[in-house]
């Protein structure tokens, strides 16, 4: 078994040959995947992760890598939103243990996985932790935009959250910045869940953020803000432990950071001039585009196991579907965040004439 380890490595190693056309790819994968990521705490890996693997990646590299370029944005991006008064450092700490324990999880199955059945076992687990969790998110916070509550913009902690706040299960915490005061034992779950998606598919941002938003009642620009405070610990520790066995290249991760620190800075900077409501559907969106992305690529692994018989037309067909949701879902995520920051603009540039017609008017007046 130790000797098919080291052949399957080498064999990951060798398949990612770095070509101009490759290199762009990657850094625009990272600008997207950053920007989606400043945005609304998460989004960055679910788009870069299945990108790569698009791109011929093997999935358990593209986890590893992303889980490298993650630690450094991640402290970029706590570093802003601490700024804006966003990040709740002692919520972040209590969940930081729980986190760790997730990644060594998520660590262990996937080498156990890509040990046993190869890229094309360990791309079929990801690719299938993918739709499960993000069809379930995406339905999830379209019902919550779409309550009547939501359309008038009132924004209330109704439903898991209202509930859970209400169990008195000792310890119980409060948390200033996110001004809830909730039960360890709900962080507990929240963080090692975070932490085994974190090590599985290289974000954990797609749970934790709406787990902290619904569940714990945080509110939104704090919960995206205080998951990137987490995403360093998350980031660092599965990179270290997925490179001791060769699967991160750093290639790749340095790609990913020439174009995500710029998206990165948008990204967080946008949220300054949007509504909850508009993060909750820029989040809806590309993470339902991702989940479809994914669907239509299992089926090639499955017949690259074995598992199924398609004609060399279809699955080629469901490989450019794949592709086309996937980047369609990123490059819409971020068309919507760029008219919510030009609306933004427009709006504040009339308001600064209507005051200043107002301030000429009062002293023609006097």
């Amino acid at each position: 078994m130790a000797g098919e380890t080291v052949n399957l490595v080498g064999e990951v190693m060798r398949f990612i040959d770095i070509t101009p056309k490759t290199a762009f790819s990657m850094a625009g994968l990272g600008f997207l995947g950053g920007m989606l990521s400043g945005f609304i705490g998460s989004g960055g890996a679910f788009i870069m992760t299945p990108g790569m693997m698009a791109l011929g990646v093997p999935g358990i590299v593209a986890v590893s890598s992303n889980l490298a370029h993650k630690f450094g944005k991640a402290m970029v991006g706590a570093r802003k939103h601490s700024k804006m008064g966003n990040v709740d450092i002692r919520l972040g700490i209590c969940m930081v243990i729980f986190l760790l324990l997730g990644v060594n999880i998520a660590v262990f199955l996937n080498k156990y996985i890509f040990d046993s059945m190869g890229k094309a076992g360990s791309n079929l687990y990801i690719s299938l932790v993918f739709v499960v969790l993000l069809s379930y998110l995406a339905i999830f916070i379209l019902r919550d935009i779409f309550k009547p509550s939501q359309k008038h913009g009132s924004v209330q902690r109704e439903g898991v959250a209202k509930k859970l706040t209400g169990f008195n299960i000792p310890p119980m915490i409060y948390f200033r910045v996110a001004n809830v005061r909730v039960s360890l034992w709900f962080v507990a779950l929240i963080g090692v869940a975070t932490g085994w998606l974190a090590g599985t598919v290289g974000v954990g941002g797609f749970i934790g953020v709406p787990a902290m938003i619904y569940i714990l009642g945080v509110p939104t620009m704090v919960a995206a803000g205080t998951e990137l405070f987490l995403a360093i610990f998350s980031g660092a520790s599965g990179a270290f432990q997925y490179a001791l066995n060769g699967f991160v290249d750093i290639r790749l991760v340095l790609l990913l950071y020439l174009g995500s620190l710029l998206g990165l800075y948008i990204g967080a900077n946008a949220t300054k001039m949007v509504s909850e409501l508009q993060i909750k559907l820029v989040m809806a969106v590309v993470i339902g585009m991702s989940a479809i992305s994914r669907a239509f690529a299992i089926p090639k692994y499955l017949v690259d196991l074995h598992m199924a018989n398609l004609s060399e037309g279809v699955t080629m067909f469901l490989d450019i579907a794949a592709a086309i949701t996937l980047y369609g879902g990123a490059i819409i995520g971020v068309i919507m965040i760029v008219r919510y920051i030009v609306r933004f603009k427009q709006g504040k540039r009339v308001d600064n004439q209507y005051l200043r017609r107002s301030e000429h008017q009062e002293r023609d007046s006097a």
